[in-house]
Parts: C-alpha cells; structure tokens; sequence
C-alpha cells in the first residue's frame, strides 16, 4: 500500500467522508465554472465579431468614407477603430484610430479575394484588440474593424472571481456539511464502537439499543447476536468450569485421603493386610473413576464436527464390540441383543464411545441377575433396562452434561456419559433421546442416519436399476 492510502485510511471516517466530499464538490464546481467561462468568454467574442463584422458591412456600402460619415454611422460604438485597406495603391487609410493598429496579412488576403470575412485578435499600444474585416465595395479593398477587448477582459475577469469565490465557499460549506452528515449519520456506528471498547476493557456482555431498521440498526442487532452468543457460552465454559471442579473434588479428596492413611501406615501393623489391600482397591477404582472422568470432559470439550475423512462403519459390529466390553464390567447383568446391520459414515471410536455409555448407564441401573434389551433396526438403536425408571421431572435434562438425579447422586459416574452420547449423536446428523419402558425401567434411543447397505452396494443397486452395467469385481 502507498503512503498516500496509509496515510487516507490512518485518518477517521468522520474526516474521510468530509474530505472525499469537499473533493468532489471542488471537482464540480471547478468543472461547471470553468465550462462556465469558456460558453461566456467564447459567447461574450462572438457576439463581438458579429457585432463588428455588421458594422463593417454597413461602413462598406458608404459610398463616401469620410470621418464625419464613418462616425455617425460608428457613434453607438466606443473605443473601435477603423482601417480602409486599397491594394490598388497598396495603403491603409486609417480613417478612425492611429498607426498602432495595423492590418496584417489575413485582412489583405480578404480584399484581395473580395468574399467572406476574417476574425482575430491582435495586441497594440499594451491593449487587445478583436479585428473583423469584410470586403469593400470595389474589389481589392477591404474595411478593418477593431474594438478593444479591454472590457470583455474585465467582465471575465469578474466573472472569475465570482465563480473563484462561490466555488471556494461551496467547498467550505460542502465541507460543513459532509462533517455534520457523518457526524450525525456514524452516531450509531460510535456508539457501536464505544460498546465494543466498553465490552472489551469490562467484559460485561450486555446488549446495545437498536434504533431504526437500516444497515446501521442490521449491524447492531447482528452485534446484539454476537452479544448473546458469546455470552452463552462463556454462561456454558463456567458451568462446566464449576461442574469439573466439583465432579473432581470427590474423588481426588478420597484418593488424598486414602494414600495419607497408607503412607501414614507404612512400615506399622496398624493396618491389616485386608484393609490395606480394601484402600489400594478404592484408590484404584477412584483412579479409574478419574481417568473416565477426564476422558469424558476431553470428549465434551472437544466439539468438533465429523473427520473431513469419514469412514463407512457397520453400527451392529460396533455395538458387539460395545456388548462385549460392557459385559465384563456387569456379569451380573444379562443383555438380548438383536441386532440387524446398518452401516453409517462417521467416527466409528465416537460411535462406539456413545454405544458403550448407552449399555453402561443400562447396566448400572439394571438390578442383580436384571434384563438390558438391546434392539437395533433401521438405524435405531433402543436401549431398554429393568431399573427404577426415569422420572417425569428428569425426561428433559437427561441429556444435560454433569445432570444428575436426586437418586443417582449416590452412585458412581459424573454425569457426562449420556451428554455424551447426545453430542455424538448431533455430530453424526442424528438424536438421543429418553423415556420410560413399558416394563417400567429406562428406554433410551439413539438414531443416526446411514444405510441398511453399504455404499457401493447403494451404488450398485443404483446402477442396475438405471439400466448401467456393472463391471464385476475381479
């Protein structure tokens, strides 16, 4: 960028818009008065000639050329002089004026043809001069009219400064004007600029009043959305903030107190084989309540949409694989399974995270020797227990991270295994939701979008029925 442009975009918009208008009403009014000057000025000299040239023809049908004739026949002209061309002799009569006007070679060349007329302008004793000359009424003479432009030099030069005049005042007042405008029409754009300022040194995210309905008030209320927005989710970043805090305070308070007792009990009997074996097991299982723990919020905080790369998985081998997994930490659960195959393109590690957290949460509320039912069909996975049930009032924050009910405060997790499975479910163009089982426990349901077959046996399906041949695979 030149400096020019650096230094035109260093300065403020208010100042810009009233210096790009006292520019371009310089422009114009610099443009209209000098077409201005230049119609009356060539005006203003034809007028003259024409002026002149009738004069000329009226003193040339004289029969007599004496100065007393000539000047009654001139008195309503002032200061014009008069010159009688004979090429006959070869002089110049100068029958009005003196010898410092003289005729030149453009007046002879009209006598000597004895037709048309001539126009120009000439420079004697300091003064200018329009000389018109038209043929006399024998040939080879000529009459030479000449009248000073003394007085059209000075009514154009009045001329200028009256236009010299009223274009720097328009320009001034242009100048006011453009200032009041933009100072008047950016008030809003200010105030804009001062609750940015405002919200960025105090951080207090409170909307702007919109005034009107035009591009100003459209930016502001866009700025109000920003706002809300913005607000949102700094409400979202605490709540969580808080809920870790406070889902990780439990466990690392007993794991702290379980590792004090067994290093305040190191090389003494005061602890039994039994306990000390019993506390290494709860810090074990606090460990690994910890791990999940930290692995759900990283899952949560992740929030990133599906790989720019998905892959084609089968959902019913993902969730064997889920059954398997769950079965080993609930053998006391038993789980029917039925599943028909769906294939979805997607994360498959996040799909199967959101499977897993289905079963366990089944499991986990499931008494002993209970049923979990597990059936998926046409892309929708129905998870179904025999526990306790979700009440009405719990229905709609299910979902929600670290909501936990009023009976299942006293159990383990954190509250984040279903928000998870909610969030995968969104990421991959599907839905989670809960309700109560006709057996009375908790049904919970998640859909996602794919396919009863993978994707090129849609493809070849597509083709045969289009008619296409399809190349067999070698």
């Amino acid at each position: 960028m030149s400096l020019t442009g650096t230094w035109h975009y260093r300065r403020s918009l208010a100042s810009r818009v009233t210096l790009l208008t006292a520019i371009a009403v310089g422009v114009t009014v610099t443009v209209v008065s000098l077409a201005s000057y230049v119609t009356v000025r060539t005006q203003s000299i034809r007028t003259l000639d024409d002026t002149l040239r009738h004069r000329a023809q009226v003193v040339s049908q004289a029969a007599d050329l004496n100065q007393s004739q000539v000047s009654a026949v001139l008195a309503s002209a002032s200061d014009t002089r008069l010159i009688y061309i004979d090429l006959a002799i070869g002089k110049q009569i100068f029958v009005i004026g003196n010898r410092d006007l003289r005729a030149g070679t453009v007046e002879a060349n009209v006598a000597a043809r004895h037709r048309g007329y001539s126009c120009r302008t000439v420079s004697a004793d300091g003064q200018r001069y329009r000389m018109v000359a038209v043929p006399g009424e024998t040939r080879g003479t000529a009459i030479v009219l000449s009248q000073s432009l003394e007085p059209t030099d000075k009514m154009l030069g009045r001329l200028g400064l009256v236009a010299l005049f009223f274009g720097l005042a328009g320009v001034i007042l242009a100048g006011l004007a453009g200032w009041g405008v933009a100072r008047n029409g950016l008030r809003p754009v200010r105030r804009l600029t001062e609750a940015a300022e405002n919200i960025a040194q105090t951080e207090k995210l409170e909307p702007i009043p919109v005034d009107g309905n035009d591009e100003i008030a459209r930016l502001a209320t866009a700025f109000n959305a920003m706002l809300g927005s913005l607000s949102a989710s700094r409400d979202r970043q605490r709540q969580l903030v808080a809920d870790a805090g406070h889902e990780l305070r439990t466990p690392l308070t007993s794991l702290r107190t379980n590792i004090e007792l067994l290093a305040q009990a190191a090389g003494s009997d005061r602890l039994t084989a039994q306990s000390r074996a019993e506390m290494l097991d709860d810090v074990q299982a606090q460990i690994a309540e910890l791990t999940t723990l930290i692995g759900d919020l990283v899952e949560l905080a992740r929030d990133e949409p599906v790989s720019a790369e998905p892959q084609s998985v089968e959902l019913s081998e993902i969730l064997d694989n889920a059954v398997t997994r769950v079965r080993r930490r609930a053998p006391g659960v038993r789980f029917d399974v039925e599943a028909e195959p769906w294939w979805v393109t997607g994360d498959a590690a996040a799909l199967e995270r959101a499977v897993t957290n289905l079963l366990d949460n089944a499991a986990k509320w499931s008494p002993e020797a209970g049923t979990v039912t597990v059936r998926l069909a046409d892309g929708t996975l129905v998870v179904s227990d025999e526990g306790p049930g979700i009440a009405d009032s719990d229905l709609p924050h299910v979902f929600e991270r670290f909501y936990r009910s009023t009976e299942s405060r006293s159990m383990p997790g954190s509250g984040l295994g279903l928000s998870i499975v909610r969030s995968v479910a969104e990421r991959h163009g599907g839905t989670a939701t809960a309700h109560r089982a006709a057996s009375g426990g908790a049904e919970l349901r998640l859909v996602v979008p794919g396919s009863a077959r993978p994707a090129s046996d849609d493809a070849a399906a597509a083709a045969q029925e289009t008619g296409a041949a399809v190349s067999p695979v070698s």
